[in-house]
This record gives structure tokens, sequence and C-alpha cells, in this order.
């Protein structure tokens, strides 16, 4: 799993309407005309997502398996990285820029398949981010929270302790060792890792740690004005709690005003509560820094390519292909609008799961952590899968 982004909204909350959406798909194929905004697109702009996903599919090879082996068979057939050369082969020549060219190259060769069709039945969308935090490389002034990396075990070996003097025990209770059990965040926040030297960065604020590591990657504005781009390494395995919930239950904040926004907004009123609520999730997420990646380009996915801002989509692969183009009906999470486009399966999430559940990557900056923090929305899929013989 790439980032170990999980659900901003749903994790952090637990809501109820963030449920795992029902897991068996029922694909039918349909005309291009029965994706509503489909001939508004600006297709062209999702044709660099596309053609990173098809370079990485040849770098995987022929053999490869994309996924979707749970899906119906016309998702499982999708599976195939050798049933993507012909559309990756014409992408390669497709105009940049060019909406009806790219429309053409879609619809030649690509065939749309509704999920879970019928009125009572949606997909549930919700969104993710980049964060941006002010921090440095080396501990001083107000940069006195650190991000670290993942520790080289996660477990510890330790010799059992020797019996109290006077006493007897069994030689081989005296030789046996045990294993001492991996802090939980309240731990690690107490400088269970300190000395080791695993500090990566260093935060002005540690509740932009905490959301960093909820989204699992993220930008580092540095003192120099430079930036540290750092990315999901591992976690230290102990369950995920909703502290949203937490407040939920504890009549915080309504269902209604739940958002990561709500909840960040809660933590900077309470500082004397906000550490001890941070801290009843015992997870805890350990970071790498990422420096294959332009400014320009988004985290790299669970696919192994960067994900294009309001291209690219965190999906169950167990039920749909990476790499396979989705085209989505729902709403802006801001104004309501409609919110159709196509996207590519790129990523994957800890709270992503079944054939109706997806996650829409939204970029960095405010913008993207507006949309994200409070998209929550239902509405339609399609996956386009290959067709047998490419239309004429």
């Amino acid at each position: 799993m790439r980032l170990a982004r999980i659900l901003a909204v749903c994790l952090l909350a637990g809501l109820a309407g963030c449920a795992v959406a029902p897991a068996g798909p029922r694909p039918a194929a349909v005309g291009f005309g029965a994706l509503p905004g489909w001939q508004a697109d600006k297709l062209s702009e999702a044709m660099p997502a596309l053609r990173q996903t098809c370079g990485r599919i040849a770098a995987l090879g022929p053999q490869a398996q994309l996924g979707g082996a749970n899906g119906a068979p016309a998702l499982a057939r999708a599976d195939s990285a050798a049933s993507w050369g012909p559309v990756c082969a014409a992408a390669a020549t497709t105009p940049d820029g060019d909406d009806a060219a790219a429309r053409a190259l879609l619809e030649k060769y690509l065939e749309p398949h509704e999920l879970s069709p019928g009125p009572d039945s949606q997909a549930l969308f919700t969104g993710y981010y980049e964060p941006i935090s002010s921090g440095a490389r080396h501990r001083g002034g107000v940069f006195q929270t650190p991000l670290h990396r993942r520790p080289g075990t996660l477990t510890q070996i330790v010799a059992a302790p020797h019996p109290r003097p006077g006493t007897r025990a069994r030689p081989a209770r005296v030789a046996a060792t045990r294993v001492r059990a991996v802090p939980d965040r309240a731990a690690i926040v107490s400088g269970a890792l300190r000395g080791r030297g695993l500090e990566l960065a260093w935060l002005a604020d540690p509740i932009d740690a905490f959301f960093l590591q909820i989204q699992g990657s993220g930008r580092i504005t540095l003192p120099d004005g430079g930036e540290m781009r750092v990315g999901y390494a591992g976690a230290n395995g102990k369950p995920y709690m909703a502290i949203g919930k937490i407040l939920l239950d504890r009549g915080e904040i309504t269902r209604e005003d739940m958002s990561m926004q709500a909840i960040r907004a809660w933590l900077n009123a309470h500082p004397d509560q906000a550490a001890k609520l941070m801290n009843s999730n015992p997870s805890y997420v350990y970071f790498r820094e990422v420096m294959d990646v332009s400014p320009d380009q988004g985290a790299v996915g669970a696919f192994g390519v960067p994900l294009t801002p309001g291209r690219s989509l965190a999906v169950d692969r167990a039920f749909i292909p990476m790499g396979v183009p989705v085209f989505i009906a729902t709403a802006d999470p801001l104004d309501n609008t409609a919110y159709q486009r196509l996207l590519l399966a790129q990523d994957t999430g800890g709270a992503i799961k079944g054939a109706v559940r997806a996650d829409i990557f939204y970029g960095w900056g405010p913008q993207a952590e507006a949309r994200a923090g409070k998209m929550q929305g239902t509405g339609k899929a399609w996956v386009l899968l290959p067709r047998a013989q490419p239309l004429l």
C-alpha cells in the first residue's frame, strides 16, 4: 500500500457512511452516451496519467497481473497487462491538449461498464491530498515534533530477566527470550524511539504531524525556502482509532459538521486536551524522504507512478485492476456542482474496500485540503475496459 494514507474523513471520524461498500460488483456494459458529462470532460487532461499507467504496465511486463481477480469476468480480463497494449500504443501518439483526439482514442479501444448498476445503488467517494507543513531537517527553535524513519526491526527481542538472588529457575527459563511490544503512539510521542537516530524531520506543529500521518505523504516547507517530500514507509502495526468518532460520541462535533477541518479546529481550540486525544489512536506511521518526484507531481501511489491531481483515484485492487480508467459522477464537496470526469486507478488505501469505493486525489495546497477534508459523496462509477476488438 502506498501512502498509508488512510481516509481523512472516514478513518478520522469513523463515520457510519464510510462503511465498506457492497463487495460484489455487477458491472454492466453500456455506451459512452450513458456517462453523464462524458462529452464535457477535458479528456486530454487525463492523458498524461494514462501514459504514466501505460509506462508502468510496460515496465511490469505482459505477464503482470493488475488486480480485479475478485470482480466479474470483465474486470478479471482487464487484470492482464497484455490486454492494455493497443490502447497504450495509441495513447503514445495522441496529440497533447486535443480533447477530441483523446475521446476518439478512448471510445475506440475501451468500453464502459457501470459498477453495481441500479437506481438505488451508489458508489461512495472520499478524498485525500498531500499536506504542506512547516518543518526542518534538524531539531531547533519551534521545530520540536519529529517524523520518524521506519525502525530496522519493528519488534525488539530482549533477554528474559535473570532470577532473583536466592531463587531457583529452570535453565530453559533463564535462557528464554521474549518479544518486547512495539510502542504505540503515546509511547513514541513520549520518546520511545529517542536515541536511535530515526528522526527524519522536525515539524513546528504536532497537529500537522498527526494529519500528515493520516494522509501518509506530504511536503515540508524548510526554513531556507526549500521543500522536502516525505512518503509512507510503514507503521507500528497498532489498530487505528478514529479520533473523530470519539468527538462524535462525546458530542463535541455533530455528524452534520464532521470533517477533517472540524477535527483540526477542535484540536487547535483545546490545546490542553489535543495530545491526549491524538494519543488515543495507537497507530503511528513512519516516513521516508521522497527524492525522485518533481514538484509538479503528486506523491507516488501504490501502482508506482506519481499521482495526478483530479485524475488519480485510489481503489480496491481486489475488484478494480490497477491502472484502469474510471469515470465517476458525483458532486464537488465545496459547491455541490457536478463532478464528472475520467480518473485513473493508480492507488489503494486502507479504508478503500469493495468495488464501489474510491478515494479522489486532489493534489496539495489549500484548495486540495479544503476539498479532500470535506469530500464524502455518493454517485456512480464506470470502469473503461479493453474491447475484444477496437471499433473501426
